[in-house]
């Protein structure tokens, strides 16, 4: 239970550093959500690193994905994503009911726009996460009801 609160408070002052120390043209121009997604990137390589230390190669993108869903999300957020769907074209749709990360925030529909500065530095933990499991991707996130989000992976053919 700490940890999970000490991980949300450390988010939370990464999200106030980016934004009170960038200039007020970087925060117009979204150089703050690319500094935040390129921190979650690193943090997913190393991350993925450690947690398939020991575990067997994977057969194709689906079972890197459902480990993405199952594994790395629930060690990372204490819970498995509520729904994984793909076309089988390489999109795959990542759907959490209640992220842990938009919890703290008023469900109101004016708080829907600060969404994807809390959002930026997941899509990087998984983009990076898959960059290391061999997956190249664009992880991109929705919200259209608090606290429930929607992340879509769009894995880039080699």
């Amino acid at each position: 239970m700490a940890d999970e609160a000490l991980f949300q408070f450390l988010h939370n002052e990464l999200i106030q550093y980016v934004y009170k120390s960038a200039e007020h043209g970087e925060m117009e121009n979204g150089r703050c959500i690319t500094k935040l997604e390129n921190m979650g990137f690193r943090v997913g390589q190393g991350l993925i690193e450690r947690f398939t230390r020991d575990t067997a190669r994977f057969k194709d993108e689906l079972d890197v994905m459902k480990f993405v869903c199952k594994d790395f999300w629930t060690s990372v957020f204490k819970k498995q994503i509520d729904n994984l769907r793909t076309n089988h074209q390489g999109i795959y749709v990542l759907q959490d009911n209640k992220f842990r990360l938009l919890t703290q925030l008023s469900a109101g529909k004016q708080y829907l726009e600060h969404a994807p500065k809390y959002l930026a530095f997941t899509c990087g933990l998984v983009r990076g996460g898959l960059a290391n499991l061999g997956v190249k991707s664009i992880v991109t996130a929705e919200v259209s009801v608090m606290p429930a989000c929607k992340f879509q992976v769009m894995i880039q053919k080699m």
